[in-house]
């Protein structure tokens, strides 16, 4: 696809997403007003998932999982997986199971019309900040104690590189064992390669496949072992990337 192609392409899913975007805010409000904070994300996370599946619909960018199966709906878990893309956010919400409470960048918030929907079911964090790191950790685990999953991408942003992942931060594995739930590592293909986040311009329509690996146990784990967890999950999504 020439990058003229590309351009209109891209302007024309920006134009659907935010059509979409527009329908949704108004619901979106009202469920932030009318409902306690858990019934309230739960509705938005509806809402949302209505959204990415007209988007998918609409835009060509189409999304499919695999081994859905191997998540236990009756438990909760910390879902982590690997950002490289914009259509990371479509493909987590169409792809996990269960209700969850995402950690994403406070700078999101400054996007007009999805910023408004973005913090009021993003849990958010300025990684530049200490308090707001600290914080962020303490309502990560207060949506644990009130049942909910959580949803970490543990590079902390959007992956620029060549590489398959970058480091990890320790985040999501220091709060799996400190609160004993199991993690659920999932990668995204082709995310980079349909809407590039160097060069979004290069975007072209095509299958996003979002695969679920086997849940790591952190049963009896201590923050010692925060490197050798890290490092295990690390590996088993590098090699499903590369694997597929």
């Amino acid at each position: 696809m020439t990058k003229v192609l590309s351009g209109l392409y891209l302007l024309y899913c920006a134009t659907i997403f935010i059509l979409l975007m527009i329908i949704v805010l108004p619901l979106t409000l009202i469920a932030s007003a009318l409902l306690k904070k858990t019934p309230a994300k739960r509705t938005i996370l509806f809402l949302l998932r209505c959204w990415a599946w007209s988007f998918s619909i609409l835009s060509g960018f189409w999304f499919k999982t695999c081994n859905k199966n191997k998540i236990n709906l009756k438990k909760q878990h910390i879902y982590v997986g690997n950002h490289g893309s914009y259509l990371d956010a479509i493909a987590v919400c169409i792809a996990i199971p269960q209700h969850f409470s995402p950690l994403g960048k406070i700078e999101m918030t400054k996007i007009p019309i999805f910023g408004s929907i973005y913090k009021r079911i993003v849990i958010m964090i300025d990684r530049n900040n200490k308090e707001s790191r600290e914080f962020s950790v303490n309502q990560l685990k207060q949506e644990i104690a009130d049942g909910q999953s959580i949803l970490i991408f543990p590079e902390g942003t959007m992956n620029k590189t060549n590489a398959e992942l970058t480091e990890f931060y320790d985040g999501a594995f220091r709060i799996a064992i400190e609160t004993q739930i199991d993690i659920i590592p999932f990668v995204m293909i082709n995310n980079r390669k349909l809407l590039p986040r160097i060069n979004p311009f290069e975007a072209k329509p095509g299958f996003v496949k979002t695969i679920f690996i086997n849940s790591v146990s952190v049963k009896n784990l201590s923050l010692t072992d925060v490197p050798a967890l890290k490092k295990e999950v690390f590996e088993l999504m590098k090699n499903t990337i590369l694997a597929n």
